[in-house]
């Protein structure tokens, strides 16, 4: 079955069986909403897409429909542990931005064929740590001034910040942000919801709207 995972070197702390857990929850919403399991697709063999930038790319998850050539949805399921918050936050907007990038892109230039523009989604998991949550000095900048939104704030309010503008600037279609402690990984649920417009519900309604 596509919706199979490999599990590979994924780790066991906090954004490892996490990552898993999240792309078989939406596995069964979208079995359950009458989308073909043969469009759905988690195994990292099955989620090779072409780009504009690149050749291919390995994407987290995707939505195909074999029959009409359709790509349907891609979501990117990341996760962010500690301790060096500051510098992996970086990078992974930096692949984030450059993923969204390649693929409207690669539509534009129908290289997944003529069909309609595809869903976009982005779902990321914080550890949430004292590091993660409290707020981080800013460094004085010798040519400009860092904006304003950024003064005084966490790396998880940053993380907001982040999926927020990706949405805003049609970046992505959705995103969500959740954070978890190391040590409640097993307790169900096993994560927290910091931002009211970046919650998992919205998040999947809105995916759901357009696999359908």
């Amino acid at each position: 079955m596509a919706g199979k995972i490999d599990q590979g070197n994924r780790g066991e702390a906090t954004g490892g069986k996490q990552m898993d857990g999240f792309a078989l929850t939406i596995t069964d919403l979208l079995l359950s909403n009458g989308v073909p399991a043969e469009h759905i697709h988690v195994k990292r063999s099955l989620t090779v897409l072409p780009g504009f930038y690149r050749a291919t790319k390995n994407y987290d998850f995707l939505v195909v429909d074999p029959q009409r050539k359709l790509l349907k949805a891609v979501i990117e399921l990341k996760s962010l542990v500690g301790p060096s918050f500051g510098n992996n936050l970086n990078n992974r907007i930096e692949e984030a931005l450059g993923a969204a990038s390649d693929i409207w892109t690669a539509h534009r230039e129908q290289t997944f064929g003529a069909g309609p523009a595809p869903w976009l989604g982005y779902l990321f998991l914080l550890e949430e740590t004292h590091t993660s949550t409290s707020p981080v000095r800013l460094a004085t900048l010798q040519h400009f001034s860092v904006r304003q939104e950024f003064s005084n704030s966490s790396y998880a309010q940053r993380s907001a910040l982040f999926c927020r503008k990706m949405v805003l600037e049609r970046q992505y279609n959705a995103a969500c942000l959740l954070l978890s402690k190391r040590d409640e990984v097993q307790q169900r649920p096993n994560y927290t919801e910091p931002a009211a417009d970046l919650t998992a519900q919205a998040f999947l309604s809105d995916l759901l709207r357009h696999a359908q």
